[in-house]
């Protein structure tokens, strides 16, 4: 297994020209990689990324994750590579196939069936491989030789078939995580399941079971990859505290009774204890699912570097 990495997903930006601060902030607290979402209502990915690798000097910088079908393939191959130069080859690509029925009827786009979406996702997987690949435009030749311009390409040698930068790929269903055992670097088991019968985008925490039943199918579906794959888990809650028991009967007397506070305590896309108790959960999860890479949310980012430190003085 793979060293521990982790990160912050950004939801939103502080007051103008707070942002550097930030980015520096969460660098300091020796998070690996600062991510950027892909919804309305949220920055936008690309300019977010590019000044938080500008404001920091060794912070990875990604996206958790692009929502394929709101790309142009071609557009997209586009600003992955631009943003990777500009980064100085610290960017990392989450890719989804979109769960938001919402986002979709907002911006105009047509909301297909899962199945559709899935499809659109491997699309843009291997088209952006392709266009990573390719010696440029044809049409753009003699003004390339004339003015010496390179070809746009990512710098980055790592995902998309060894043409671009790593690639993650995150859900829970068969068809996305078929397709990201064949094709990912990285695969985020996601720990929202859709509630059935309710409007997409209803989501309940996963169990520690279904976690370790995806993880295992994922494996299977990856064969020889298997072991190469770094696994990915988003964290939805961290609660530090010296009474974890209490505080995880807060949390199900709040949320319903979905799961019960053992099943809470053992799931691993929440975090609750005190700082020692929430590393060696860490640590035990790594045992038990192979997770090496976990992300919090950003209102979580100070609360959460403490466990940092301790996770890795407990793997010394």
């Amino acid at each position: 297994m793979g060293d521990f990495r982790f990160s912050v997903n950004v939801l939103g930006l502080p007051a103008p020209g707070e942002f550097g601060a930030l980015c520096r902030r969460v660098e300091r607290h020796g998070y690996d990689v600062l991510f950027a979402a892909d919804h309305l209502g949220m920055p936008s990915p690309f300019p977010a990324l590019a000044a938080a690798a500008q404001a920091t000097e060794r912070l990875r910088v990604g996206a958790l994750v692009l929502n394929a079908p709101f790309w142009n393939p071609a557009l997209l191959a586009r600003d992955v590579a631009t943003t990777d130069v500009l980064t100085g080859g610290r960017l990392e690509v989450g890719l989804g196939s979109g769960h938001m029925k919402w986002e979709f009827d907002e911006a105009g786009i047509v909301w297909q069936d899962f199945s559709g979406r899935a499809e659109r996702l491997e699309e843009t997987v291997t088209e952006l491989g392709r266009r990573f690949a390719a010696d440029g435009f044809e049409q753009q030749k003699a003004m390339r030789e004339a003015y010496g311009m390179p070809v746009l390409r990512p710098v980055q040698r790592t995902g998309f078939g060894g043409w671009g930068p790593p690639l993650i790929v995150g859900g829970t269903g068969d068809r996305i995580l078929r397709i990201a055992a064949r094709h990912a670097d990285v695969v985020s088991v996601a720990g929202a399941y859709q509630i059935k019968g309710r409007p997409p985008g209803s989501f309940r925490i996963g169990s520690a079971a279904e976690t370790e039943e995806r993880v295992a199918f994922v494996r299977a579906c990856a064969g020889e990859r298997a072991g190469d794959l770094e696994l990915h888990v988003l964290v939805q809650m961290v609660l530090v505290t010296d009474d974890r028991a209490g505080a995880a009967e807060e949390v199900v007397s709040r949320f319903g009774p979905a799961m019960s506070v053992e099943e809470l305590l053992e799931a691993p896309h929440v975090l609750i204890g005190s700082v020692d108790e929430i590393a060696g959960q860490i640590h035990r999860n790594r045992e038990r699912f192979g997770f090496t890479h976990y992300t919090v949310h950003g209102p979580y980012t100070d609360v959460f570097a403490p466990v940092i430190e301790a996770v890795h003085r407990a793997a010394r």
